[in-house]
């Protein structure tokens, strides 16, 4: 019987300075984005966007780092890090939020503490 290898990627994806992709992405590990995406990135992991990067797009993830500039919805099971050189404009909505003073944010926020990956979780009473 024949055994599937698939190598287990300890390293990110990397999306450099000066690089621009028009497109989607799909993940199953990290990415850093340095550079510039135009398309919806979806990742199992964790979504880093660096001080020059941006997206214009949906981003679906795990956990998510903002230090550049988003121009769409981001989607986050766990934890979105808006560092303080960030911009998001678009709606967000996240199991946990962290916010630097300087970080800029225009949408909606709905932190949903039952997020889609974990089981349903209340976090208060409703009357």
């Amino acid at each position: 019987m024949a055994k599937t290898f698939e190598p287990e990627n300890k390293l990110p994806n990397m999306i450099g300075p000066g690089t621009k992709i028009v497109g989607n992405i799909e993940t199953n590990g990290d990415i850093r984005i340095d550079g510039s995406i135009e398309g919806d990135i979806q990742s199992k992991g964790k979504v880093v966007i660096g001080p020059n990067g941006l997206v214009k797009g949906e981003i679906k993830c795990i956990n998510c780092e903002v230090s550049g500039s988003v121009k769409g919805k981001v989607l986050v099971s766990e934890l979105l890090s808006l560092k303080a050189s960030s911009n998001i404009s678009g709606d967000i909505k996240t199991g946990k939020l962290t916010i630097e003073p300087g970080a800029v944010f225009t949408g909606t926020c709905n932190m949903d503490h039952g997020s889609l990956e974990k089981g349903q979780q209340t976090a208060g009473t409703k009357k």
